[in-house]
């Protein structure tokens, strides 16, 4: 689309060549891979490898169940799994707080972190055992939560955690991450660079999950989606540079701060690399939208699901955000293809607004 800058990666990231290519060759080869014919054998075999592949680049040590996204693999778990009752983080995707609507909500502190205290209080007062379920980066601020702590917590109350880690990038090297404290992980093909309507639910202990018949190991219905399995699979192959990706964050910070930005969750101690949420103060998010997009930049304002209708951030109320300023926040995620001169782009843009609005803005302060 010409000259575009592309930075709203949390929503979709455009598809890697390697997984365009692997879609295309289980399409042109594909039979259904529960078929008990030489053809759905050779689907079989494709499935299977995609399965270990995906396992192997996690460092997973469990199973996994490809399923038609992280929504449904975040359904699945909260829905099937042998659990008395389910907690869950009051900032966390809709796709949670749908499926789980009379799941007891945490608060969160100001910085976006869960509020561990109130955690152990919950887990203490009811039924064991409990479902707690967190993400790991929130989709809005990209604050990371201390899951080590939490996965602590849980176990030890004798819980199981699922961890919604669509937005964790592959190859991460942390201690903290979900496939290290997690019963069960979420995760989204289309967030990596891979094909739309792939997902998967690891699970690390299937004694832990009630099945429900049919496909993948009994614990999902319907036709599995090998090219969907190869495309996801070819997609995690491909690095992302996340130590550049940190860096480029860092730069788009500092500039936005010399600029009058206002960064949420600016206190969190941890945040991912590639998603961050700026407040414009005067200038509402809907017109920071319009106005970027006419300069040929796509970011989002929240959540790309909720982002069309404009609606309160729920993230931001929990995080004490007052509702005028978080109708002024936007967000940027970055991805493989983002650079230096994109981040430059951003700043000259989010400053020209800024200037439009009345606001100051001193030149000097803005190179990094």
């Amino acid at each position: 689309m010409g000259n575009r800058l592309y930075l709203d990666h949390a929503a979709a990231t455009p598809m890697v060549e390697p997984a365009m290519a692997a879609v295309a060759g289980a399409m042109a080869d594909w039979a259904n891979p529960s078929s008990p014919h030489a053809e759905g054998r050779a689907g079989r075999a494709v499935l299977e490898g995609a399965r270990t592949r995906l396992i192997a680049a996690y460092g997973w040590a469990g199973d996994l169940i490809f399923t038609s996204g992280a929504t449904e693999a975040l359904g699945i778990a909260l829905t099937r799994a042998e659990a008395a009752r389910v907690l869950v983080s009051a900032t966390e995707h809709e796709a949670v707080l749908r499926a789980a609507p009379e799941a007891e909500r945490l608060p969160v502190i100001e910085d976006g972190t869960l509020d561990l205290d109130a955690l152990r209080a919950a887990l203490a007062s009811g039924p064991s055992p409990a479902l707690v379920a967190v993400q790991w980066g929130n989709n809005e601020t990209g604050v990371l939560q201390p899951l080590g702590e939490i996965a602590a917590i849980v176990h030890e109350a004798g819980g199981l955690l699922l961890a919604d880690a669509a937005q964790m990038p592959v190859g991460w090297d942390d201690d903290d991450l979900p496939q290290h404290h997690a019963d069960f992980v979420a995760l989204s093909g289309h967030k990596r660079g891979g094909p739309p309507g792939v997902g998967a639910l690891l699970v690390r202990d299937f004694a832990a999950l009630r099945p429900s018949g049919g496909q993948e190991r009994g614990y999902r219905g319907g036709t599995e989606n090998v090219p969907g399995a190869a495309g996801f699979v070819a997609a995690v192959g491909v690095p992302e540079d996340l130590i550049d990706l940190a860096e480029l964050r860092e730069r788009l910070d500092h500039g936005l701060a010399a600029a009058g930005a206002e960064r949420m969750g600016a206190d969190a101690p941890r945040r991912t690399p590639t998603i961050a949420a700026y407040r414009m103060p005067g200038v509402t998010a809907a017109t920071q939208l319009i106005r970027f997009d006419l300069m040929g930049i796509s970011v989002s304002a929240g959540a790309a699901c909720s982002s069309g209708t404009m609606r309160p951030s729920h993230v931001l109320a929990q995080m004490g955000v007052a509702p005028e300023a978080a109708a002024e926040v936007i967000r940027v995620s970055f991805g493989r293809t983002t650079t230096a001169a994109d981040v430059e782009r951003f700043l000259t843009a989010w400053t020209a607004i800024r200037r439009e609005s009345g606001g100051t803005v001193t030149d000097g302060d803005l190179r990094i």
